[in-house]
């Protein structure tokens, strides 16, 4: 949800006046940043599988933007055969890092040097490393000829690339998949972001990427550090390409990934960060939502017009709307009273469908407002620089923001959602969706007086907030350094709202742990979802958690799902929704991601929403949504919508299991939802900068018309065998473009990709429960070599611990006979019907009622 239109106008003209200073502090790193002494090695000790060394500065400081430190300490860890630690921090232990209990690291047992693909170079004077492949010694990350700069608020390190590379990551953002590599600058500080403007910062940070090289496979680099920082790729004078990191604070805390193939290093990042979280079944289902729906009548009355035009509606969202003065955990009474409200969720219960509904991290700054005076009473709120409680600017008014930090934050948080969702006498929400967690902040810059500017948006002088001084002791403790200027550091990310506490806490904020938010900004999202997802555990424990997050961070994946926030009811904005999908997905760890369907902000056009619609039901998670100020734009208020609506979820519902199937493989193995091509034909040059086409799970490839209002589409086929998804027509891939002409609205180009074997319900359904009642066809469709297979994952679509009660069956054909194999736990009426064999001139159809409780097999002659 966006700002008010007010403060994106001021925010305007800060970032004009922001870029001259920019510019002028871009100038003066060029010119001093090599003038540095960097660091020199001594005290290096070796033993199986570790390295230790001192880094001491080895001339006079620099101080180029902050005060150089002169002692630091290398650590350099083989954890697994395939993923190679190396850390560099403050020999004082003062330097904030990343807290455990924020972001769990992994448990790396240990290898030996020599057994693992990776190796660890490093030259003592001055001080810089490389990582290779053992087996071919390819460098794969090299600081060689450039000197680390490590200062009390700058961070520098330096890495070669090869020509031309392809680089994927470094999100969130709203640019091409394939990152550019000429004069290319990725911010990362997590900023309200609303229209997702390009070549900015956005909603989330993720400081990974994978680099792919072709035949010679993929490596990842993930550094772990919330800091902001720009981090640019470019070439030198001479064209050598580098990729060079700019960080505000924190220190050097990477893990490479040695792939080889880029699946393999999706699977090794999600070993780092934290697998995803399993999701329910029903979350695949079509979820619709509006900011500005005027009362309850009106979500009653959308459900009923869903019902009405034949199109499945599975879940309904309540925004803000439905609360008493923009405050959480309240309900307006005359326009959203709660007998109405219980009876509206009530009735979608019975009718199989879902409620989920919005909280936002401002809590209104007021006693009479008990959900305040609770958390007051238990220190559960953030603290300005001198004790007080920080106050700011959200939809209640003057606000207040939790403290994850704080001991008995979580108790309060889930008391809260506990009293208000309480089944008997609240609302029985199936999920929770956390909005504005940023933390986006209405006062657009650190003289914002909260109380006044929530009346008449004022400016004024507010000292007691901005002092520089903070609750930490400077002992230890990788709480922070002190003496910082936690408002101006002289470096200046390219943070697209201005200033780093334009529209957001003020960075010298204190945490309960004495940390401030200068710091700990890019994981304030990240920490509320972590809460949020707590509570709803224990408010029903056996419930797999639902959690929707506008703010992210590394990890975030095991906690919630993501929409790529506030984009614009455009054709660019539908098509860069792909590319977001597919960083998220495939490289982030983060695999239920989807857009707001059909655009958020301005108005939706019919073609464009059919389209959209029809694009949406192939990616993971899938809701149409508009703001307060966008005409309504449900599904069914335009026939031609209708239309693609009802075939794009038909669709969808019959393929259910098949992407459950592959988010329980993402869950368990990290292995992406949604596949780039090069995942799949990782030595096809042509496939490495396709951003407009994905594999939707591994075996169906999907090819959108993209152009504006266009009925043909030009798209990439590789070398393979091919099946139309909707006719089952055998299509030969040659390598090159296919151009398919009179595409109508209605229609999205889908084919199965040979050598798989793809479950389908026999039939759709209104809600995914009753699709769960409907047996299965089998698709088979050979590959090249005549064989195909796949797989199918059962439970009962809800249990956070599902136990042993689960099916996981593989299905393999030889070329002329089907087995069906696996574990069979999971207890079910429902078989199979029909198996559909593809290849010939006409699929060969054979009829049966094969049991999924079992193995079986059958050879067709």
């Amino acid at each position: 949800m966006s700002l008010p239109s007010t403060i994106d106008d001021d925010g305007l003209k800060c970032a004009s006046l922001q870029e001259n200073t920019r510019t002028s502090a871009s100038k003066a790193f060029s010119a001093s940043v090599d003038d540095c002494p960097g660091y020199t090695a001594s005290n290096v000790v070796e033993s199986d599988g570790k390295l230790t060394a001192d880094l001491t500065l080895a001339g006079t400081a620099c101080n180029i933007y902050s005060t150089d430190l002169t002692d630091l300490k290398l650590l350099v860890e083989y954890q697994t055969d395939s993923r190679l630690y190396v850390k560099i921090y403050d020999a004082g232990l003062q330097v904030y890092q990343i807290q455990e209990s924020v972001l769990p690291r992994p448990s790396g047992q240990g290898v030996l040097a020599s057994d693992s693909t990776l190796q660890f170079k490093f030259t003592e004077d001055p001080f810089s490393f490389s990582i290779s492949r053992t087996d071919s010694d390819e460098v794969l990350f090299n600081t060689n000829g450039t000197k680390l700069v490590f200062e009390s608020q700058y961070v520098y390190l330096k890495t070669q690339l090869p020509k031309d590379p392809n680089i994927y990551g470094l999100g969130e953002h709203s640019d091409s998949f394939r990152l550019p590599t000429d004069n290319y600058k990725r911010t990362l500080w997590n900023a309200e972001s609303p229209f997702i403007p390009r070549n900015s910062n956005l909603y989330g940070s993720h400081p990974n990427y994978i680099e792919h090289r072709g035949e010679s496979g993929s490596h990842g680099v993930a550094l772990i550090n919330a800091n902001g920082m720009d981090i640019n790729i470019n070439k030198t004078d001479s064209g050598d390409q580098f990729l060079e990191y700019n960080i505000l604070g924190g220190v050097l805390d990477f893990y490479f990934l040695s792939g080889p193939s880029p699946t393999d290093v999706s699977k090794q990042y999600a070993d780092v960060v934290g697998l995803p979280a399993m999701v329910s079944y029903w979350t695949f289902g079509f979820q619709q939502c509006k900011y500005g729906w005027p009362d309850i009548q009106t979500e009653a009355a959308v459900v009923a017009n869903y019902s009405a035009a034949n199109i499945p509606l599975e879940v309904l969202w309540a925004d803000i709307d439905y609360m008493d003065k923009r405050r959480i955990f309240t309900t307006d009474p005359e326009k959203y009273p709660l007998d109405k409200m219980r009876a509206l969720v009530d009735e979608l219960h019975q009718k199989g469908q879902k409620y989920v509904m919005m909280l936002d991290p401002g809590v209104q700054y007021s006693d009479s407002y008990a959900p305040y005076s609770r958390g007051k009473g238990v220190d559960a709120f953030i603290k300005a620089a001198d004790g007080s409680l920080y106050r700011g600017e959200q939809w209640a008014g003057e606000v207040v923001w939790p403290d994850w930090f704080a001991p008995k934050t979580q108790g309060w948080w889930t008391d809260e959602i506990k009293r208000f969702f309480d089944p008997e006498t609240g609302l029985d929400i199936d999920g929770a969706w956390n909005d504005m967690n940023e933390v986006s902040n209405f006062c657009a810059d650190v003289n914002c007086d909260p109380s006044q500017d929530a009346v008449d948006r004022k400016r004024a002088p507010d000292t007691a907030r901005k002092g520089w001084y903070t609750r930490q002791t400077p002992a230890g403790g990788m709480k922070g350094l002190p003496d910082r200027d936690l408002f101006n550091p002289k470096y200046r990310i390219n943070n697209h709202q201005g200033d780093i506490s334009v529209r957001t806490l003020y960075t010298n904020n204190t945490n309960a742990d004495g940390t401030v938010q200068y710091d700990t900004h890019n994981i304030h999202g990240l920490m509320m979802i972590t809460a949020t997802r707590s509570s709803l555990i224990t408010r029903r424990p056996n419930s797999r958690p639902f959690v929707l997050t506008r703010s992210t961070f590394a990890g975030a994946g095991t906690k919630a799902a993501h929409w790529f926030g506030d984009n614009a009811s455009n054709w660019d904005d539908y098509r860069i929704t792909i590319s977001q999908m597919l960083s998220f997905a495939a490289v982030h760890a983060m695999p239920m991601v989807g857009s707001d369907v059909c655009g958020f902000n301005s108005d939706a056009q019919e073609k464009m929403c059919a389209r959209w619609a029809m694009l949406g039901a192939f990616q993971p998670f899938y809701r149409n949504h508009a703001d307060i100020s966008a005409p309504n734009q449900e599904f069914y208020l335009w026939e031609l919508v209708t239309q693609a609506a009802q075939k794009a979820i038909d669709a969808r519902y019959r393929l259910l299991d098949y992407i459950y199937t592959a988010m329980h493989r993402a869950a368990s193995t990290g292995s992406p939802i949604v596949n780039p091509l090069f995942f799949i034909y990782p030595n096809d040059a042509e496939t490495f900068g396709i951003d407009l086409q994905w594999f939707y799970g591994d075996a169906l490839l999907v090819s959108p018309v993209t152009d504006d209002d266009a009925t043909s589409v030009t798209f990439y086929l590789p070398d393979d065998i091919f099946y139309d998804f909707w006719t089952l027509e055998r299509v030969e891939g040659k390598g090159a473009t296919i151009t398919m002409d009179n595409v109508s609205f209605t229609d999205i180009p889908v084919h199965i990709r040979g050598g798989t074997v793809l479950p389908l319900r026999s039939a759709s359904g209104n809600t995914t429960a009753l699709v769960r009642q409907n047996d299965f066809t089998l698709v088979v469709a050979p590959g090249q070599d005549g064989k195909a297979s796949g797989s199918l994952y059962l439970d009962d679509g809800d249990s956070l611990d599902v136990g042993d009660k689960f099916s996981d069956i593989t299905f393999t054909w030889d070329g002329t006979t089907l087995k069906v194999d696996g574990t069979f736990g999971y207890e079910t009426d429902v078989v199979v019907v029909s198996v559909k064999i593809l290849g010939g001139e006409e699929p060969v159809t054979k009829e049966g009622n094969w049991s999924l409780n079992e193995a079986f097999q059958f050879t067709v002659s």
